[in-house]
């Protein structure tokens, strides 16, 4: 039997809207492309991705790792033919897309403080330091957090040690997230616990998990009104020794 003693939070998607703007990004981008080559043979966003995936271990999440894949990508596929520029215009997508309002998911203030005023928050969010910094300030959310933990990575460790700063057991720990892959999955792992809030759009390189689905420690919901129930679920269920 373990009483939850702390609740983590996802920060893009899951707090605010985020992938809207990679999309549009990725938007833009296929249109300097299409000056070039037909994107239909070219598989120009599939391209990008595995472009961003070998990256992720040099340049990390975020929009400057990815405007950093994009102009490796589409001097790829133009074979060194694209003008400087559209390579100009590339780098202005990307600081675009740095620079883009924070709009937060409706009802999250509202939950995040019904939850924080029954068990101590987190919130624990991954991608560029600068730019998660600024997203958290001008969300209007950072009095809510004690803590705030921004990571290159969200692993087994990276929890792991996280927990150990709190001094407690993944099977205390409920995380709360839009990705399986990023926010679920590794806390099930360790023994904790996941409450998974999907949001529309999920970029391709976050939909891939190991995770079953019906997994006994994670519950799903569909908006941020249903989450301090589910965290309350999964309190009880913890209490009776699920």
């Amino acid at each position: 039997m373990h009483d939850i003693r702390l609740v983590g939070f996802d920060g893009d998607d899951t707090l605010w809207r985020s992938e809207d703007y990679y999309r549009a990004a990725e938007k833009q981008y296929e249109e300097i492309i299409g000056r070039y080559i037909d994107l239909h043979d070219a598989g120009t966003l599939r391209h990008l991705l595995e472009v961003e995936r070998r990256n992720l271990q040099v340049f990390g999440y975020g929009v400057k790792g990815m405007t950093l894949s994009m102009i490796e990508a589409a001097i790829e596929l133009t074979d060194g033919r694209i003008a400087a520029r559209d390579l100009q215009q590339v780098v202005e997508i990307g600081r675009a897309t740095l620079q883009h309002p924070v709009e937060l998911i409706d009802g999250v203030r509202e939950a995040v403080s019904a939850i924080a005023a029954e068990l101590p928050v987190v919130l624990i969010t991954k991608g560029d330091l600068f730019h998660q910094e600024a997203k958290i300030a001008s969300s209007g959310l950072a009095d809510l957090f004690p803590r705030i933990e921004i990571v290159s990575e969200k692993d087994p460790p990276t929890y792991a040690r996280v927990l150990a700063e709190f001094g407690i057991d993944a099977a205390q720990f409920v995380m709360v997230g839009n990705s399986l892959r990023s926010d679920i999955e590794p806390v099930v792992r360790l023994g904790g616990w996941g409450v998974h809030v999907p949001y529309a759009l999920t970029w391709a390189h976050e939909a891939e998990h190991g995770l079953a689905e019906a997994h006994p420690r994670v519950l799903s919901v569909e908006s941020a009104a249903q989450l301090p129930p589910a965290v309350r679920g999964i309190v009880e269920a913890a209490r009776n020794g699920g």
